[in-house]
């Protein structure tokens, strides 16, 4: 079971009337929310931990993760608003601007933490960089980090972050208490300055570093050296929820093998994290080639 732990949001995608008019459509997202459906549909058992409001849009939000085969019981439920994030395309690449003051999400704390047996925890997205729900993600990190599997994807979002410091601060916590991080070029240019994985390898002790370059395909970096997966071909209609759904295949690859566990991950061989990477980079290839975060079912592939 992997317990995937962050934020769930509506967002409201650019759209064009039948009239011709600009307006936006509703649509579940959130990145780890994103990642959790990605999961489900692959068939991988796959749990949910946010917070998720009673409003309309948290009903959209749980029927979406039931139809995708995720458990949402261990999510935190209040009559709280859910975050909406309005988002516009250039050239197909999303940007985002976020509504989520006083949000469910927003929300959340320390003692709304769930127990789990998972084997694994996934976290990452913008339910990093605010309080008190950054806090609450970075305490159910370290708590389960000594005995179980954790990765995370930064997924940072300039536009978001209102305190630099303490979001550096959390992240060089979070990254060094991780066995996968999975970054993409830009993203580790923000958080180190540069773009060589190696270096973060250095400075958090992780096992894999993932790093993605877009049509230049996925680096796995290890303490063994680095390995080259290419990126697969697609016809790119945007990328809402490509880097979401490559860390949801990588996951579900592994979990298929019995890998994606603490004591898991040290046995994978080169062979191993080559195939599920590779395996990432085709569902998200099927996600580009379509509008919005639409991960692939297992009987698309």
């Amino acid at each position: 079971m992997i317990l995937c732990c962050g934020e769930a949001l509506i967002d409201m995608l650019p759209r064009e009337t039948t009239a011709g008019e600009s307006a936006f459509a509703p649509h579940a997202g959130g990145s780890v929310f994103n990642t959790a459906i990605a999961l489900g549909r692959l068939d991988t058992p796959v749990q949910f931990f946010s917070g998720l409001s009673s409003d309309l849009f948290g009903d959209v939000l749980r029927r979406e993760l039931h139809a995708s085969n995720v458990d949402s019981g261990p999510a935190a439920v209040s009559d709280r608003p859910t975050t909406l994030a309005f988002v516009t395309l250039t050239d197909g690449h999303a940007s985002y601007a976020f509504y989520d003051e006083n949000t469910a999400g927003r929300r959340l704390s320390p003692d709304d933490l769930p127990t789990t047996q998972a084997d694994a925890l996934f976290f990452g997205g913008i339910s990093l960089v605010v309080e008190p729900c950054g806090a609450a993600y970075e305490a159910m990190m370290v708590r389960e980090a000594p005995n179980r599997l954790t990765m995370i994807d930064p997924n940072i979002r300039p536009s978001f972050v209102t305190d630099e410091a303490s979001y550096r601060a959390r992240l060089t916590r979070m990254l060094g208490a991780a066995d996968i991080i999975k970054t993409s070029d830009e993203d580790l240019e923000w958080i180190t300055g540069n773009t060589d994985a190696a270096d973060l390898m250095a400075q958090t002790g992780a096992k894999v570093i993932l790093l993605t370059r877009g049509s230049d395909g996925v680096s796995i970096v290890t303490p063994a050296g680095t390995l080259e997966v290419p990126a697969q071909k697609a016809t790119v209609v945007d990328t809402v929820g490509a880097g979401d759904t490559f860390s949801a295949g990588f996951m579900a690859h592994l979990q298929k093998l019995g890998l994606f566990t603490k004591p898991g991950i040290a046995k994978a061989t080169e062979d191993d994290l080559r195939a599920a990477a590779a395996f990432g980079a085709k569902v998200a290839a099927i996600t580009v080639s379509r509008a919005g975060a639409n991960p692939p079912w297992t009987a698309e592939l």
